[in-house]
């Protein structure tokens, strides 16, 4: 016996195949045929989910904290030590750097191995407490590399220095030769490191609590 399809059914069929045709063709339905299903939605609200607040939470403290105390810790080290996993802990880093609450990683040089045996305090008193020339001698300490450390600081045109030398007499060259011929430099007023107590020391994080 021979079955014949009727005209309504062929159409059908019809539509159905040029159907399958056009999502083999354009991939699954964009609407939600086929997609893999969303996380839950309490899967955001897990550390190190994807979208950031703009303050710090508890382990970005501790990213920072461990961080200062070594800086050379793998991601898979500093993930174990803030109670994490890897991925995220990466991007919260990469966040940290952005934010520019990192702003760099240095290594730390024993200076009396390196034959720099003299640390000195230097006060910088200037002939003129004028905007313009407060920058100019800005700029000229900022090329010093014997200077370490610069601070203006209250008073009269001052500027507290951290200068470091191979010895007194080097000291002494450098003083007469460079610092007193920067630009607006009235008067030097200098102390000697007798010996470091606490230096290169870690910033406090308690205040922000956690």
């Amino acid at each position: 016996m021979t079955l014949r399809r009727t005209a309504p059914q062929k159409a059908a069929i019809a539509g159905k195949t040029a159907g399958a045709r056009r999502s083999a063709a354009l991939g699954p339905d964009p609407r939600g045929a086929g997609r893999t299903p969303d996380p839950p939605r309490a899967a955001a609200a897990a550390p190190g989910a994807e979208g950031h607040g703009i303050s710090l939470d508890r382990y970005d403290i501790a990213i920072l904290r461990e961080l200062q105390l070594d800086a050379r810790l793998s991601n898979t080290e500093l993930a174990n030590r803030i109670g994490i996993s890897a991925a995220p802990t990466w991007r919260r880093v990469r966040w940290l750097e952005e934010q520019g609450y990192i702003t760099g990683y240095r290594a730390e040089l024993d200076r009396r191995k390196l034959g720099l045996g003299v640390l000195a305090f230097v006060r910088v008193d200037a002939d003129r407490n004028a905007a313009a020339a407060t920058r100019e001698l800005e700029e000229a300490i900022r090329r010093l590399p014997e200077v370490i450390s610069c601070h203006y600081i209250s008073g009269s045109g001052t500027f507290e220095l951290q200068v470091m030398a191979t010895d007194l007499d080097s000291f002494s060259r450098f003083s007469l030769d460079t610092l007193l011929n920067l630009p607006h430099v009235k008067d030097l007023h200098t102390s000697f490191s007798l010996g470091e107590v606490k230096a290169g020391a870690a910033l406090p994080l308690t205040h922000l609590g956690a």
